[in-house]
């Protein structure tokens, strides 16, 4: 049935939104920010710390990106409030990337100027190789300005990332180290799940050995298993694993028992749709899901 569900998961447009909605509220801990604290709090009660994500992306007019920066200072506010064991994640298109590098600085710096003031972080996420020299370019004079308020994110599949984490590394720079889900061209990207598997783990390797703190962000067994052989020794507050909300739980609970630290990232907004079926190509089993619920006549 696999090939059945990998069918599935690339016409998901296709499918009616209340059932798409319904099927990936695993991954996405509500519409509002009142859900995702509810979220953040039970994850804290099970021992890990979490990232909120106010959803987003790709915007192309100024008042909307401005709009999506008070999101994240309201985000920032309400964790301090609530005394929640939470950082911030965001996409820099959500902040006007795409419509001036400079305007997108801006509205970025005053996020982690107030992340700096409350004592919180704040991850820049990685998009498409359209975004990359830009994202890491704001990362670089953000980190100038705030070395221990602002990380970003490394995807290993990019033949590019065994260079930029020379140069991240020699920054001491906080890193989240995914595989990376983007279709892109061959020419600059490893198809092959093992080799994108060794790049992982080199960059791994070469993060810990130079000192920065990293945070492990894989569901895959193999990538787990083999960040557990380089880390025998280290220091127990230089890194931590990352997971997704909803994904592979029993995997998260195994990270846990073994003594590591974890966190989870918390999706959250009104902009659920593209996000979801993103999840739910990454996931065909879930998309399988999907057409049974389709063809049982439920919505």
């Amino acid at each position: 049935m696999s090939w059945i569900n990998r069918v599935v998961a690339q016409t998901l447009p296709a499918v009616p939104k209340p059932i798409v909605r319904r099927v990936s509220a695993r991954y996405i801990a509500g519409e509002t920010l009142d859900e995702a604290v509810s979220t953040v709090r039970e994850l804290n009660r099970g021992g890990m710390t979490a990232t909120l994500d106010v959803l987003g992306e790709f915007v192309s007019v100024e008042a909307e990106a401005r709009r999506a920066g008070e999101a994240y200072l309201e985000a920032l506010r309400t964790i301090d409030r609530e005394r929640l064991r939470s950082h911030v994640s965001i996409k820099l298109t959500q902040m006007g990337l795409k419509i001036d590098l400079d305007l997108c600085f801006e509205i970025t710096r005053e996020v982690v100027e107030e992340a700096r003031r409350l004592g919180n972080f704040v991850r820049l996420d990685m998009e498409d190789s359209s975004c990359t020299d830009d994202t890491l370019e704001i990362h670089r004079r953000l980190h100038e300005l705030y070395p221990n308020d602002v990380g970003c994110v490394i995807q290993s599949y990019l033949k590019r990332s065994a260079e930029d984490v020379r140069r991240l590394a020699a920054m001491k720079a906080n890193v989240r180290l995914c595989k990376g889900i983007y279709l892109e061209p061959a020419a600059i990207a490893y198809r092959d799940p093992q080799e994108i598997r060794d790049s992982y783990l080199r960059l791994l390797e070469r993060l810990l050995g130079a000192g920065c703190y990293t945070g492990i962000a894989t569901h895959d067994d193999a990538l787990v298993e083999g960040a557990y052989r380089l880390l025998d020794g280290t220091d127990p507050a230089a890194y931590e694993f990352q997971m997704l909300l909803g994904v592979r739980e029993q995997l998260r609970q195994s990270v846990l028992d073994r003594g590591h630290r974890l966190r989870v990232y918390v999706p959250f907004g009104s902009h659920w749709y593209a996000y979801s079926l993103r999840r739910l190509k990454e996931n065909p089993q879930i998309a399988g899901h999907v057409l049974r619920r389709i063809l049982n006549g439920k919505s």
